[in-house]
């Protein structure tokens, strides 16, 4: 499984950080603001897949990714891998339009299956209303909240392309819990039936989008028995 890290045509390298959907506290912030100086960076740049890229001679490479560990940050994926998680920040306190807290979610995604080889890069976007923030309709597999319980997901989208397309709606108001058993799923088929280095919305498009469908009453949970669980507990 590859790293991000990218020799530039002037020698330097650009190596990308990766952090928890895009969240630095304000103690890694001022961390990165000590040890790029002390490494001779010479500048950084935020990128759409909410990483950071920074630019470091190849000499302070070492040096470099000690100083991003220590921090609690490290060196992000690159290659044939499930990529870090695009997740949207919205909840009920921050975004007034967020149907559902789904960062936690992303984050969660993120620490179970970043760096999991794939036939072609696969990559991940949730977000927590219709506007998806995170491109969740050009990602392989996009999560969009239509509740506080349930989400909808797309697969199969492809974005940063000279054919770009929207993932194709595979799952409508499913339980949020059961995420994980469809990205399982997901994965496992794509493993399967994925020709050589093909792109998961390319495999879609030879053996159709059935096998990668679970049917509803085989997914763990059901928002009925959700609601019914928060009325007995009420």
């Amino acid at each position: 499984m590859g790293k991000a890290i990218f020799k530039q045509r002037n020698g330097v390298l650009g190596v990308g950080i990766v952090t928890p959907c895009g969240f630095i506290t304000p103690e890694q912030l001022c961390g990165l603001g000590k040890l790029l100086p002390e490494v001779g960076a010479l500048g950084s740049k935020l990128t759409t897949r909410q990483t950071m890229v920074v630019l470091i001679p190849e000499e302070a490479f070492d040096r470099f990714v000690a100083g991003i560990r220590n921090l609690g940050l490290d060196v992000g994926v690159f290659g044939d891998v499930v990529r870090n998680v695009k997740g949207c920040p919205g909840n009920g306190e921050l975004c007034h339009r967020s149907l559902g807290n789904v960062f936690e979610l992303a984050v969660e995604i993120q620490q179970q299956y970043m760096n999991q080889p794939t036939p072609h890069d696969f990559k991940i976007s949730v977000a927590g209303c219709h506007r998806g923030c995170t491109d969740p309709h050009c990602a392989d597999f996009g999560v969009i909240a239509t509740g506080p319980k349930t989400v909808e997901v797309f697969l199969g989208g492809r974005g940063g392309s000279r054919r770009p397309q929207h993932g194709q709606k595979a799952y409508v108001n499913i339980p949020k819990e059961s995420i994980f058993v469809v990205l399982d799923h997901v994965l496992d088929t794509y493993r399967k039936l994925a020709e050589d280095h093909e792109r998961l919305c390319n495999t879609i498009g030879r053996v159709g989008l059935d096998p990668f469908i679970i049917q509803a009453e085989k997914l763990p949970g059901t928002v009925e028995e959700d609601e019914f669980a928060d009325f007995l507990n009420s």
